[in-house]
């Protein structure tokens, strides 16, 4: 019996081994057309902005600041998957690529889930303290995307 438990623990530290040797590309957009950034579409107020970059940048732009973990499976996995999966609701980044139309839905939908508590992730948040919104740093992105929707 213990020998069982030496090889199932002898072929896991292999199998984590041998995972580590997988590193996907990182989300670190060198060449890109920063015309279309968000805030080049927009007047971002400097508060707005840096709420944005501490909060969404992270999984919803072509730039990713990695944290120590990233470099360890299946962590990174984990990581690239939601980096990918946000990327392609709403990329900052991108964003002058967007219509009209689309941009109108985005900006709708940031609103509604900032409201609803559903964005930025508890899963990112548990780790990111300072991605937390407070309050206010809600109510400023709100009103800010509410003016920008009257202006319209």
């Amino acid at each position: 019996m213990n020998s069982i438990i030496k090889r199932i623990a002898v072929i896991g530290l292999i199998l984590f081994l041998l995972i580590q040797l997988y590193q996907p590309a990182r989300n670190l957009g060198y060449e890109q057309d920063l015309t279309a950034n968000f805030t080049k579409v927009y007047t971002v107020p400097k508060n707005v902005e840096t709420i944005l970059r501490t909060s969404c940048y992270d999984c919803h732009s072509n730039n990713t600041n990695y944290p120590w973990y990233s470099n360890i499976q299946p962590a990174r996995f984990f990581m690239e998957s939601h980096i990918k999966e946000g990327k392609e609701n709403l990329n900052f980044n991108e964003w002058g690529n967007y219509s009209s139309r689309k941009q109108n839905n985005k900006l709708d939908r940031i609103a509604k889930q900032i409201k609803s508590n559903e964005m930025p992730l508890a899963s990112y948040t548990l780790i990111h303290k300072n991605a937390i919104l407070t309050p206010t740093q809600k109510v400023e992105v709100i009103n800010w995307i509410n003016t920008l929707k009257n202006e319209e």
